[in-house]
């Protein structure tokens, strides 16, 4: 049975992971971490997440988290990255990070720590996102600049971060079929007079309402014919499988940053 610390467990996605872990046969939920102050420290963690006494109470402390799992999965804000990945460091626990808008230095602290102990790192935890990204680089190299390309996705109202980091990972496999820097390519925004659309862009657009819990398209816009490719999950649990599919293949692996393509057996280094 695997060991599992859950670090945001206050949060949508900590709330269901807790729930999943505590439903799973193969996995123990050892420790949970909330945010320093929060009104939720020395609750259970299974009374955050509406299922019952599960004898942990929240801390928050990452470090004491780190030391008693044998995997960590991380879904805080960025700013608690860097913290969260010294204290997986200095335990030598493997972690899943799931945050989304991670800063220029919280992807340094990342590779970082990769150099010492197992990562998964993956902006989307979806298994059918996954396979959606080697589609979209796929179709992007086949039909080439001749087909505009556009990536629209919505979620909820309370989603801080534009565009979604599933969103910007998309772009990145159109710029990677195309054999091109997304940086280079991409127009986040229009408003006004923007002139014709300029050729090989990738353009993004964002919405945000309700209870979305995840939608992305990536339209490929040709003369006379156009190619739309859609996820959209119905339910954050579909996330949180993800998550814990990526946490039980992460105990045990070498050191080293992967995604969601090893943990799906997508990349040669997966069956290494």
């Amino acid at each position: 049975m695997t060991a599992v610390a859950i670090l945001g467990a206050a949060g949508r996605m900590g709330r269901t992971l807790i729930e999943l872990v505590a439903a799973a046969e193969d996995l123990r939920l050892v420790a949970a971490t909330v945010r320093s102050g929060s009104e939720w420290i020395g609750h259970d963690a299974g009374d955050i997440a509406g299922c019952g006494h599960l004898d942990v109470a929240l801390t928050d402390t990452p470090g004491d988290a780190a030391a008693a799992a044998a995997v960590l999965i991380d879904f805080t804000l960025p700013d608690a990255l860097e913290a969260n990945l010294a204290a997986a460091t200095a335990a030598g626990t493997p972690i899943v990070i799931g945050t989304t808008g991670v800063s220029a230095a919280g992807e340094e602290a990342i590779q970082r720590a990769s150099g010492q102990l197992p990562v998964v790192y993956a902006a989307n935890y979806s298994s059918g996102v996954t396979l959606l990204r080697r589609l979209v680089q796929t179709a992007a190299a086949a039909l080439g600049d001749d087909y505009d390309v556009e990536i629209a996705e919505a979620h909820h109202r309370y989603k801080r971060d534009a565009p979604s980091g599933t969103a910007w990972a998309l772009g990145e496999s159109v710029a990677r079929g195309r054999g091109v820097r997304l940086e280079d390519h991409a127009i986040q925004a229009r408003e006004g007079i923007v002139g014709e659309r300029p050729a090989g862009a990738i353009g993004f657009q964002a919405l945000r309402g309700g209870d979305i819990v995840g939608e992305h398209t990536v339209m490929l816009a040709g003369d006379g014919e156009r190619l739309e490719l859609t996820h959209r999950a119905s339910s954050r649990a579909t996330f949180a499988r993800g998550a814990l599919r990526a946490a039980r293949w992460a105990a045990g692996r070498p050191a080293g940053l992967y995604d969601m393509d090893d943990v799906l057996g997508l990349n040669d280094r997966a069956s290494d």
